[in-house]
């Protein structure tokens, strides 16, 4: 019921939104339909997937800050890589930039990059970081779409800080919770302790990424926002980011992703 109201203002704006929970319904009034991604089923075939966008807002979903910014996509949604989505295809067709283009998405790199924003913009401190070569982990909503959809054999953040301490073992492994599991409010919770050096809660996001030389995430947004900022970033699942030559890829392969796009082209497509 709560995201009725920021949906009937971003898409109702010249006829008004119906809301109902039944499909057949929906598709019997001959008007465009909308399903949430993550409840998307068979018998929303033919309905546009809705999720949140890549900038959210200034606070959590799970605490019903209504988003600022939403993605709609009329193929798939551009966490789950079993299928095809309008994403997807525009990063393909992104391999190579019109000048204009090109400008546009350095604008935008240098926009959010000087600013400091991220997903949710929650702010909060950056404490001082132990020295050497930092490997930010990012904790996420284990059961989160975006996991169950995009993960692949490692599925929990126990797990992915095991993978990370195996893989860079002089590493100094920085561990950073979701901000929802921090809340409360969403399941991932783990004890850090004993594998990552140090857990940094409530930690502006942004910030860490400018003191950081490596990301890895098994499908976390912050791998995207990494890359805007020049760190390197190892991808354990299969994220929209990941695939197309601009990270590491230790997650399955998607065949389709076979266009070598840069990282403007990334950013222009998304």
């Amino acid at each position: 019921m709560w995201k009725r109201r920021p949906l009937q203002k971003i898409f109702g704006t010249q006829k008004r939104m119906i809301f109902t929970d039944d499909p057949d319904r929906a598709r019997s009034l001959s008007r465009p339909w909308m399903v949430w991604a993550g409840k998307a089923g068979p018998e929303h075939h033919g309905a546009t997937r809705v999720e949140d966008g890549f900038l959210r807002s200034r606070g959590l979903g799970a605490q019903l800050v209504p988003p600022l910014s939403l993605v709609t996509d009329d193929l798939g949604i551009y966490y789950d890589p079993s299928m095809p989505s309008r994403l997807e295809r525009l990063i393909a067709a992104r391999a190579s930039l019109r000048a204009d283009q090109r400008v546009r998405a350095d604008r935008l790199i240098a926009t959010l990059t000087v600013r400091g924003l991220s997903k949710y913009n929650l702010g909060g401190a950056c404490p001082d970081l132990l020295p050497g070569h930092r490997i930010l982990v990012p904790g996420q909503v284990e059961d989160d779409a975006s996991i169950l959809r995009g993960a692949s054999t490692v599925k929990t953040n126990a797990d992915l800080l095991r993978v990370v301490r195996a893989a860079r073992p002089d590493a100094v492994i920085l561990y950073k919770p979701h901000p929802d599991v921090e809340a409360g409010l969403r399941a991932g919770a783990v004890d850090a302790g004993g594998l990552a050096d140090q857990v940094l809660p409530h930690a502006d996001l942004a910030a860490l990424l400018d003191q950081v030389d490596e990301v890895w995430t098994m499908t976390s947004l912050l791998g995207f926002e990494a890359l805007l900022r020049g760190v390197r970033v190892t991808t354990l699942g299969t994220p929209f980011y990941a695939g197309w030559g601009l990270t590491t890829d230790r997650g399955p392969a998607v065949d389709r992703r076979r266009a070598r796009p840069d990282l403007a082209g990334l950013v222009h497509a998304t």
